[in-house]
């Protein structure tokens, strides 16, 4: 990939006297053409504007292209003014084709017109020149096995990790960078046909997904691939999904667990990677924020290379022989080309709500107002009851509130530290009360529906309350089920704080056990491993791996070991982050004469789970 450099821009500087020559006004245009050129780059990317389309006719020998705009990877428009007719013979490149499927592209090109006379001539030797450059466009083929139509996979985005690869096919997985928290991500699968050879191919292979969750609610994916053919060039992608735990820490692996791959083609056994591990950043934010900060983060020079100098509008089935042609389909380009502008986002968002039920989406950008934190009331401070906090939020609704709309408060501190906190929420108001003669202050706990009858001043809204255990605070969502006039929702909120693992008592830990799937392993010196956990008489909780010894090798917050150079055998406690006394251990066996095949697990009687408890009388 070139890099495609106008900065920095220079402009001419007039000043009184100053003589001006052809490359004074060159200069003057090019600084202009640069600058408008260097931020369509920047903002559009390279695509299609508008139309642009193909169609076939029905002479079977020619194609109609409609009008429409483009912009390529040099930020350069290009623009058909009006719809053509073109037969296929007469594009450039269609004499050079040499397989039955073609690209139509399309790119910029520059054309001098209007000869005139030159008066200087005898300084340039041209007795007449060029008097404007018309911008315009051209039309070429090209074989589709030629055009570099090759995606990018890995980026600051997406990483990839290579399966396989030989004559005839290559895979890989591909992953995101950094995913979020408590959200769904997926690994994908990719497989690329590299030949035209006749061959099946079949794939096996186990991911450990520690600090993930697969649909089975398992830590790991087995990957199945069972006797596909593919035509040249073609790709095959199975996605396979995965939830992120939301639990402490800033980095989480996918591991191809040691020996569990193999790849046959034609039932023969071909080569195949036996282990990799790919790490993945763990944020607190949506992925569209994630997005929206790592592309504010890429530097001009990462933005400002680019290799698209032509625009593909579409791939077009030949039928053909020595003599003659005929078009047999003409396709749109699969990858979408088109480029999103911001004058169509309003459209965008008014079709995309009919298919997002539950999305988090632009709830508060559509209210006329921000909400703003309230801070909380903390009436049990004093009483010494500090596990305890309540207070009062408030959510605008704006005035074009509806049926249907979510709105959502601020990030509320609730005081009582990061922690595993529980936080209820009451819609709060005031009602005439006729036994006492004057208003009176409730709040109603639950669904407000079962009291709307007896008070018309409740607003039917159907909540949830999102707590962020790590920063101490927490988020009120409310989803109106009828219109109101309201403009601002009242809640009374409590958030209690349970106690932590070192608070229970001991009797907290009876019966509670975990054990490593495989307490004892054989590696070979650096080589990975994830210790996967087994939970007895308890739920899943957090987890802590840590090293027993110095030199001991390495190993991740989620259980990712890596044996050290040295021979030996290595400890790893393995506890409950939350009930450090219920804790296991696990041991690796470093071999440099390992065997060839998957690592050792040694077989042994099964051991009693270590349980150190406190001296209390249970």
């Amino acid at each position: 990939m070139a890099s495609k450099q106008v900065y920095p821009f220079e402009r001419n500087r007039y000043y009184p006297g100053k003589m001006l020559t052809t490359a004074d006004f060159q200069a003057e245009q090019s600084y202009h053409i640069n600058k408008m050129r260097f931020m369509n780059s920047l903002l559009y990317g390279a695509g299609i504007v508008c139309g642009c389309g193909v169609v076939n006719l029905d002479s079977d020998l020619s194609i109609l292209v409609e009008s429409g705009v483009a912009i390529d990877g040099d930020g350069r428009e290009i623009i058909i003014d009006s719809t053509l007719v073109k037969k296929l013979s007469a594009i450039e490149g269609f004499d050079d084709l040499t397989s039955n499927t073609a690209c139509l592209c399309v790119r910029f090109k520059e054309k001098d017109i209007h000869s005139v006379y030159a008066v200087s001539h005898k300084e340039s030797d041209q007795e007449y020149e060029y008097n404007r450059i018309s911008e315009g466009y051209e039309l070429f083929l090209v074989d589709k096995n030629e055009y570099d139509d090759s995606e990018e996979v890995e980026s600051e985005f997406l990483q990839k990790e290579k399966l396989f690869k030989e004559s005839d096919f290559e895979g890989y997985i591909v992953l995101p960078t950094i995913a979020s928290k408590g959200r769904n991500v997926k690994a994908q699968l990719v497989i690329r046909k590299l030949s035209s050879a006749d061959v099946k191919l079949s794939y096996r292979g186990i991911l450990d997904i520690p600090n993930f969750s697969a649909p089975d609610g398992s830590q790991q994916i087995d990957i199945a691939v069972d006797e596909i053919r593919l035509p040249e060039g073609k790709i095959y992608i199975a996605d396979f999904w995965m939830k992120v735990q939301d639990q402490p820490g800033e980095d989480a692996n996918v591991i191809l667990r040691s020996g569990s791959a193999a790849a046959f083609k034609d039932d023969k056994a071909i080569s195949v990677e036996g282990s990799f591990s790919l790490r993945v950043r763990m944020s607190d934010e949506m992925p569209a924020s994630i997005i929206r900060r790592e592309n504010g983060k890429l530097s001009l020079e990462m933005r400002n290379v680019s290799h698209i100098s032509s625009i593909k509008l579409a791939e077009i089935d030949l039928l053909r022989n020595d003599s003659a042609y005929v078009i047999d389909k003409v396709r749109e380009v699969k990858k979408n080309p088109y480029i999103e502008l911001p004058s169509q986002e309003k459209q965008k968002n008014d079709f995309l709500e009919f298919f997002h039920k539950d999305a988090e989406i632009s709830a508060l950008a559509k209210a006329d107002i921000k909400p703003v934190p309230t801070q909380p009331v903390m009436d049990y401070a004093a009483s010494g009851l500090k596990d305890i906090a309540t207070g009062v939020l408030e959510i605008p609704l704006g005035r074009e509130a509806r049926t249907g709309d979510i709105r959502y408060s601020g990030e509320i501190t609730h005081g009582l530290g990061a922690g595993n906190v529980y936080v209820s929420i009451g819609y709060e108001y005031l009602s005439q009360d006729q036994a006492i003669g004057a208003s009176a202050k409730s709040t109603v706990y639950g669904n407000p529906e079962l009291f709307s009858r007896q008070n018309q001043q409740l607003v039917d809204a159907e909540t949830a309350v999102r707590v962020l255990n790590d920063k101490g605070s927490f988020v009120v969502a409310a989803k109106l089920l009828h219109d109101v006039d309201f403009l601002v929702l009242t809640y009374r909120w409590v958030a209690i704080k349970f106690p932590t693992g070192e608070e229970l008592k001991a009797a907290d830990y009876y019966g509670k056990s975990i054990t490593a799937k495989t307490p004892t392993v054989v590696m070979r010196p650096r080589e990975n491993y994830y210790f996967g956990i087994e939970y007895h008489n308890m739920e899943a909780c957090s987890i802590t791996y840590e090293l027993t010894a110095s030199g001991s090798g390495e190993i991740t917050t989620d259980g990712v070991y890596t044996a050290p150079a040295k021979e030996g055998v290595y400890e790893i406690r393995i506890y409950c982050s939350d009930m450090p006394m219920v804790c296991t251990y696990a041991y690796a066996i470093v071999k440099t004469t390992a065997q060839d095949d998957d690592p050792g697990v040694i077989e042994e009687k099964e051991k009693e789970p270590l349980v150190k408890l406190p001296n209390v009388n249970l």
